[in-house]
């Protein structure tokens, strides 16, 4: 994970025609300062995308059963705290596993792993609370209702798709260092 900030030499402006004038601030040398997404950038993205794929999944999980075509999905308003943590410390065990070279398969098992724990805890707190969304009960191999084995596979895959897409998209998105600082 490498939060610097970066220069970038913006060149002969007159050399490259996009099609309209960009009135980019520049240093001295010619390069604009571009900055990492602040941490709460980064887990607005990854509520936006936790929510956005639970609710395709619960349209898939149900059309396989019920072959319900409207595709209804759902979620919680829970469930953007809980993916945009669990993603947001998914980019720190990323950046570890990927330290340690840690080959594919054992960096799906330590992320499903850690988010069996984090679904079990956020589902215990709820719980607790009364306002716990989601019941697997029903479910074959299930632990007290809170998680289930039948999603191992899903959330592997999940994990894998945040890490390499999400977290690794999110982190090379930077911002024009003046049009942050002139708000």
């Amino acid at each position: 994970m490498e939060f610097r900030t970066q220069l970038v030499n913006r060149g002969d402006s007159k050399s490259y025609n996009s099609g309209f004038e960009t009135n980019t601030p520049t240093d001295v040398y010619g390069q604009v300062t571009l900055l990492p997404l602040s941490p709460l950038a980064r887990l607005y993205i990854y509520a936006l995308h936790g929510c956005a794929c639970e609710v395709a999944f619960t349209a898939a999980w149900n059309w396989y059963y019920t072959r319900d075509q409207r595709l209804p999905g759902s979620t919680s308003l829970w469930a953007l705290l809980i993916y945009s943590s669990a993603i947001f410390l998914m980019e720190f065990m990323s950046a570890r596993l990927h330290q340690r070279h840690c080959p594919l398969l054992l960096r799906a098992t330590v992320y499903t792993l850690f988010i069996y724990l984090w679904e079990f805890s956020w589902g215990f707190l709820l719980r607790l609370l009364e306002a716990c969304p989601w019941d697997y009960s029903d479910f074959k191999y299930n632990l007290i209702g809170l998680v289930t084995l039948e999603y191992a596979v899903p959330w592997a895959f999940a994990a894998l798709l945040a890490e390499k897409h999400v977290i690794g998209n999110t982190l090379k998105i930077r911002l024009n260092a003046e049009s942050i600082l002139s708000r």
